[in-house]
């Protein structure tokens, strides 16, 4: 399968919009990049699902992820659209669904619908969703992507699970991309979500950058598949990674200072982010490709403020 890239759009909850005072400043900084990203090679866009800010809830704007979805999918004609990934808990699969099919016709077929268990806890709990056990949150997830499947592929459905029950809901349209919208499910859980993958997902979202730990995944994933006689090749294999670019002899945590991160944060950014030369982010991204993805999703610092990064990555992203 051929090599594609993806690219976040700055949304606010990565605290990566705050140099922006007016709201409407924010989203047409956000909105300048998902089109730039549109004019050039990027094959899509990527918003996160969530509700505030990270790494701490602070009073800053965070976009909602599946109207800025659907906003985007209207201010763009090319690129495909996606999230990573949707919270399973924050909407009732059956709307989700129903959600990702409208989207799915908006952007005339150009979805990527991203969906996971979910993980913020603190978010859940200001948001007054119960925050469930682990085994309660993947025992939902698990109804959740097959009834998902479901009310894309089939007409008349009813189910009657332990976490959700439906009695023949219509989802129409149910999109456009055939068979159905492009599902990608997020994680790497061994016991639930590789095997979702298997049985009814598109692509995966695995090992955050890490050869190592795509290796192991893969691996697994490549198992559940023989175990449900279903073609490993054709699951599209993403990972994500966060990337500033810097020119040699650059002080990284300057260029960090550019991108709106502080001094203070600059030891977890420095440990979560590649920043160096174009050819050190070249080489990550090929010791990821060598481990076996197919697919890169880059977040990248201050684009938001500098759309010269977005060139100078996308520009990377073509040694591939």
């Amino acid at each position: 399968m051929a090599t594609r890239f993806g690219v976040f759009v700055p949304q606010g909850w990565r605290m990566d919009l705050n140099k922006f005072t007016d709201p409407i400043d924010q989203w047409e900084a956000m909105t300048a990049v998902a089109k730039a990203a549109d004019a050039g090679s990027w094959d899509s866009i990527w918003l996160y699902d969530h509700f505030h800010t990270t790494p701490k809830p602070t009073l800053n704007t965070t976009f909602e992820c599946w109207t800025t979805t659907a906003a985007l999918a209207r201010d763009t004609s090319r690129v495909n659209i996606g999230q990573m990934v949707g919270c399973n808990g924050y909407r009732n699969p059956v709307l989700y669904a129903k959600m990702a099919s409208t989207v799915d016709v908006a952007s005339h077929g150009r979805l990527y619908a991203g969906i996971g268990a979910g993980w913020y806890e603190h978010e859940w709990r200001a948001y007054g969703y119960e925050w469930p056990e682990l085994k309660d949150r993947m025992g939902a997830f698990r109804e959740a992507v097959e009834l998902v499947h479901r009310l894309w592929t089939e007409d008349a459905v009813e189910f009657s699970g332990k976490y959700y029950t439906v009695d023949k809901p219509i989802n129409e349209p149910k999109g456009v991309r055939k068979p159905h919208p492009s599902l990608w499910i997020g994680g790497g859980g061994p016991k639930v979500t590789l095997k979702l993958v298997a049985q009814y997902a598109n692509a995966a979202n695995i090992g955050a950058g890490q050869p190592e730990l795509i290796k192991e995944k893969l691996e697994l994933l490549r198992g559940h598949c023989e175990t449900v006689g279903r073609d490993y090749d054709e699951i599209i294999k993403s990972t994500s990674m966060n990337v500033l670019p810097l020119d040699s002899g650059d002080d990284p945590m300057a260029a960090a200072e550019r991108a709106g991160i502080p001094a203070k944060a600059f030891d977890g950014f420095s440990r979560q982010t590649v920043i160096g030369t174009d050819d050190e982010i070249a080489a990550r991204y090929e010791a990821a490709l060598e481990a076996g993805a197919d697919y890169i999703i880059s977040y990248i610092p201050g684009v938001a403020y500098d759309l010269d990064l977005l060139a100078r990555v996308e520009a990377i992203t073509r040694r591939f």
